[in-house]
């Protein structure tokens, strides 16, 4: 979806249209979780600290999250979906892979398809949304960022090779900020670049994640969209306020984590055998620990005092901690993550 938090609460809240807006809290601490884009215009962008948000923007208006609605809108849309196809593979509250390949309405045009859907959510909830059609999952994750907001944007196989040399590394699905910066110390700033790199190169410098830039680079992925896609982890994570130096409020504040993370644990029968604490330093380093028991954590005492002991040997002495975080994974019978927006629909020519 465009926007998707913003836009619904400037559906929702007519004295929002046209403002620059930012889903969130403009605490010290607080981060935007979504900004409109009127706000985008002024470099605002999701993850963003609230504090830089604000200088980009001053007369920002932050509103609070209503992740009830989100996730309702998230059914409406998701239930447009499987109107056309049973194989939807959702990736968040805002975004899906759809192979409409054979579709419920044999309709034989992957475009058309995309844009009877873009129709139909508009109609339906009075958003907007942006499609990606092409013939792999990576292909139409590119597409569908490409022409946003209200766009459509189509890579056909004929197209893909040179689409994909002519692209900023920077759009390559999976590459981030400091992956990014990596690549271009290494001479790759676009497609073309990244395939001069054997496949064996790419994995001695970016891991097992190298083996997808070495095919993306020739236009490739072979994974199926996978209707039942299985959550891989449950947590959550807090920004203090001020940053924490004596281990006593440390202890406190991982313990309200460990309570919300157990709250969703139980709520998706999430019983896993894994778990990961994150602890952000005052200067931004960040550090993580994890520890995998041999049988699924079903016991909320036992998945504190583990995390209480993964604490414990983390080094708070010389560094006061600004974020802690906590997460469970390695459930072999996860459940479904909830319904995904924006359209990526794969077609085969």
């Amino acid at each position: 979806m465009d926007a998707f938090y913003a836009s619904i609460e400037q559906r929702d809240f007519p004295q929002y249209r046209g403002k620059p807006l930012a889903v969130g809290y403009a605490e010290a601490r607080g981060v935007v979780s979504a900004a409109s884009y009127e706000a985008r215009r002024y470099g605002v962008r999701s993850a963003m600290p609230s504090k830089m948000a604000l200088r980009k923007c001053p007369h920002l208006i932050f509103v609070a999250p209503r992740f009830d609605v989100y996730k309702e809108v998230s059914e409406q849309i998701m239930d447009i979906f499987l109107e056309y196809t049973p194989l939807v593979e959702p990736l968040s509250l805002d975004e899906a892979f759809l192979d409409v390949t054979e579709n419920l309405k044999n309709v034989a045009s992957a475009t058309l398809i995309a844009k009877e859907i873009k129709a139909l959510v508009r109609e339906r909830t009075g958003l907007t949304a942006s499609a990606g059609v092409s013939f792999n999952k990576f292909l139409a994750k590119i597409a569908s960022d490409y022409k946003k907001p209200d766009g459509l944007f189509v890579i056909r196989p004929k197209d893909a090779g040179s689409f994909v040399e002519s692209l900023e590394i920077e759009r390559f699905f999976g590459v981030g900020r400091v992956t990014a910066k990596k690549m271009h110390q290494l001479g790759i700033h676009n497609g073309a670049d990244l395939k001069l790199f054997s496949e064996e190169r790419l994995v001695r410098h970016f891991g097992k994640a190298g083996h997808a830039y070495y095919e993306n680079a020739r236009a490739t992925d072979n994974r199926e969209v996978n209707p039942h896609r299985i959550r891989k982890s449950v947590g959550a994570e807090n920004t203090f306020d001020t940053d924490l130096e004596v281990s006593t409020k440390m202890t406190l504040e991982l313990y309200h984590i460990a309570r919300r993370v157990w709250e969703r644990i139980e709520e998706d029968k999430f019983y896993g055998r894994t778990i990961t604490l994150k602890v952000k330093y005052m200067d931004f380093e960040i550090i993580t620990r994890r520890k995998t028991l041999p049988f699924p954590i079903n016991d909320f005492r036992l998945f504190w005092d583990t995390a209480k002991e993964m604490l414990g040997v983390v080094d708070t002495s010389e560094k006061k901690v600004r974020l802690m975080g906590l997460s469970i994974s390695h459930n072999e019978n996860a459940q479904l993550p909830p319904g995904g927006i924006q359209l990526k629909l794969k077609f085969k020519d």
